[in-house]
């Protein structure tokens, strides 16, 4: 794969690293003793009010999912940028083959090559 199609395709995973984690910003905040992991923020309410703590509950288990799967999601583009360092980039974790440009281009932080991913 050529150098500016690796550039666009680094540029694509470092934006959409940032809007993920705008995302997070809004429920969780970061563990400064993990990289990469987050806690998801219990939303305020009013203690004397049961409908609105079970609401937050009900809320609090909604962004923890959210946050998993936003979570999952950065370890996998901060993976793809590390192998764009290291120039592994756009190889198959399975067979190790190179993974198709149009693959990449839908999904830049993918792992592994169409014919693996079928498997």
């Amino acid at each position: 794969m050529d150098k500016e199609t690796i550039k666009k395709l680094k540029e694509k995973l470092q934006k959409e690293k940032k809007m993920i984690e705008k995302e997070l910003v809004v429920f969780a905040d970061k563990n400064l003793d993990v990289k990469g992991d987050w806690k998801t923020k219990f939303p305020e309410f009013d203690l004397g009010d049961v409908e609105e703590r079970a609401n937050a509950v009900e809320e609090f288990v909604t962004r923890l999912s959210l946050e998993k799967r936003l979570e999952l999601k950065l370890k996998k583009i901060d993976l793809a940028l590390e192998k764009i360092k290291k120039n592994k980039y756009g190889i198959c974790e399975n067979c190790e083959k190179a993974i198709s440009q149009k693959r990449l281009n839908i999904c830049p932080d993918a792992k592994m090559c169409g014919k693996c991913v079928k498997k």
